[in-house]
């Protein structure tokens, strides 16, 4: 099937580690111009080291996704590198576990920054550029947690049920432009992020999954790049589960047992 994405230049926020890092290559193997950036100078340089002896060119740079003008003047230097951008994920996230009675209010702002509102700037940024040509596809990052949050959770939860709801809208608005906005909901995906949760909980956690396993980052980029494809052109303003079948039914794990 041609996916129709060769030489469309993708935009990757967080890009240099974990899901971000695995939509890169696998957009870079669908001969796409793939731009990142993330906060750790020395992540990037390593993923982009990987990249070019692999035999690819990525452009990345250090960008803070929650400062409008940081990524602004970081979507100016794609536009200046390669004349257009056609897909924008926002990919950037952070997680925070902490009992909501508990919490500071500059870490809900910091949790809110960089989900939430670094998507409703990148979307703005995208726009613009997608608007000066034949439209484009924006994917957002959302979770798990927007369908069913977690105790200890809230302000993640929160932030990415904000973020699904963001899409809809999103979709909406820019659907008059040529530009297709969708959302991804990753379950537990074998990441830094979950490694924690993977190594004290295993028994627990992969129960909670139809496939009992923990999916692979390489899993969620394939389900992306379909989404930024020719092949979705009809499909926007939702989001995409990729969770191994998470709570398709009470007791996932139970058929394990049988």
């Amino acid at each position: 099937m041609d996916l129709q994405l060769t030489g469309k230049v993708v935009v990757i926020t967080g890009g240099a580690a974990g899901i971000g890092a695995a939509c890169a290559a696998a957009f870079l193997q669908e001969g796409c111009q793939v731009a990142i950036c993330g906060r750790n100078q020395e992540k990037l340089d390593a993923f982009k080291a990987s990249m070019v002896e692999a035999g690819y060119e990525l452009f990345g740079c250090v960008a803070d996704v929650a400062n409008q003008q940081a990524l602004e003047e970081f979507a100016q230097q794609v536009y200046a590198k390669y004349g257009r951008i056609d897909i924008w994920v926002n990919n950037a996230g952070i997680s925070h576990k902490t009992k909501l009675l508990e919490m500071a209010a500059t870490d809900w702002d910091k949790v809110m920054d960089i989900n939430l509102k670094s998507v409703f700037l990148g979307a703005q940024v995208a726009a613009r550029y997608m608007r000066k040509g034949e439209g484009g596809v924006i994917l957002n990052a959302s979770s798990y947690a927007s369908v069913i949050p977690s105790a200890g959770g809230g302000a993640y939860a929160a932030s990415k049920a904000a973020v699904s709801s963001l899409t809809r809208t999103l979709a909406a608005e820019l659907a008059p432009y040529n530009i297709r906005v969708n959302g991804y909901i990753p379950g537990v995906i074998a990441t830094q992020m979950n490694s924690k949760r993977l190594a004290e909980q295993p028994g627990a956690t992969l129960g909670q999954i139809a496939l009992n396993r923990a999916g692979d980052a390489k899993e969620v980029a394939a389900g992306l790049v379909f989404l930024a494809s020719g092949a979705a052109s009809y499909i926007t303003g939702t989001d995409l589960e990729i969770s191994g079948g998470k709570f398709a039914v009470q007791i996932p794990g139970e058929p394990w047992e049988w």
